[in-house]
């Protein structure tokens, strides 16, 4: 199992602490990766125990499906399909729920995957290579208007107007086909750089988000996961950019509030009054020795919620 793990899993020991495992208790993590959680996860649970594995990345599929323990099993999936996928199962409730949010090192690592502009690569940057567009076919037809919207909005980029112009203008001229062009094309566009980030980081994270539907998806699972979760049962969720955080920290925050509908969340009144969640601690962030060891821990924030009555 171990020679899969190629991946840092950031807060790996704390989130794993958080769920709180029973040695017989079901367990489900909505984003694989490399399986760091996973792993552990089985290191603490008994034979009767079961954990249930999501990634819409086939590649992590792939590592997942070379795991032989009767315990685990994974699904090519996205974690929108939370509740289907239990369903299939037949499972009804679960003891944890897990959701890292994280883009996976292999997937910063690997080129061809377009995530980072450490390399000259294809701009593709989806999420599961199977399907939707990539954001160099995204480039060639989004209008200014929606460039500028996505780029402000998800990169939080003060700039976002004139990188948009930028990569309108510069497309009719050449196709914006891999991330050099996009670095450089950004990297004119900003007139102020913040100290030790790519002017490009913000465009990229932005263009990211909005192709794999990043925001919405987690908007689509948090109801499922307080829905399917058992009372006493732990939701940890590692977010790594402010605008998934907010949403995670007002989710919970309306789902404690007696009988208040979480903010912008497609969910019933009566499915509110069903998943009431407690706070359990406060927002946890990566220690220095983890800092030291991983950089890319810096951004994560995780926060966890118990489920506080099954109707």
């Amino acid at each position: 199992m171990s020679d899969e793990l190629t991946h840092d899993t950031v807060l790996l020991h704390e989130a794993v602490e958080a769920l709180a495992i029973k040695a017989d208790g079901i367990y489900v993590d909505c984003t694989f990766g490399r399986g760091g959680h996973s792993a552990q996860i089985l290191q603490q649970l008994g034979a009767n125990g079961r954990l249930i594995a999501l990634d819409k990345d086939m590649t992590a599929v792939a590592c997942g499906r070379l795991w032989t323990d009767a315990r685990f099993h994974i699904e090519h999936s996205g974690f929108t399909r939370l509740a289907e996928v239990l369903g299939e199962l037949g499972v009804e409730r679960v003891d944890g729920i897990l959701l890292d949010l994280g883009v996976s090192s292999p997937q910063l690592d690997e080129a061809e995957r377009g995530f980072s502009f450490r390399f000259d690569a294809p701009l593709d940057m989806r999420m599961d290579t199977s399907s939707g567009l990539t954001a160099a076919q995204w480039l060639e037809t989004v209008d200014e208007s929606l460039l500028t919207e996505v780029i402000r909005d998800y990169g939080e980029e003060r700039f976002a107007k004139q990188i948009a112009r930028a990569l309108v203008a510069a497309r009719a001229i050449q196709p914006i086909e891999t991330t050099q062009q996009l670095v450089e094309l950004v990297s004119k566009a900003v007139r102020t750089r913040e100290a030790g980030k790519n002017p490009a980081t913000r465009t990229f994270q932005a263009i990211r988000i909005y192709l794999n539907r990043e925001l919405e998806e987690l908007e689509q699972v948090l109801p499922q996961c307080v829905t399917h979760l058992k009372t006493g049962g732990r939701l940890v969720v590692i977010s790594f950019h402010s605008l998934e955080d907010r949403m995670v920290k007002h989710f919970i925050r309306d789902m404690v509030e007696t009988d208040k509908l979480p903010r912008n969340v497609p969910i019933r009144a009566s499915e509110v009054l069903q998943g009431k969640l407690e706070r359990v601690g406060k927002a946890v962030r990566a220690g220095e020795a983890e800092l030291q060891a991983n950089p890319r821990a810096r951004s994560a924030t995780m926060r966890v919620a118990e489920r506080s009555n099954v109707a």
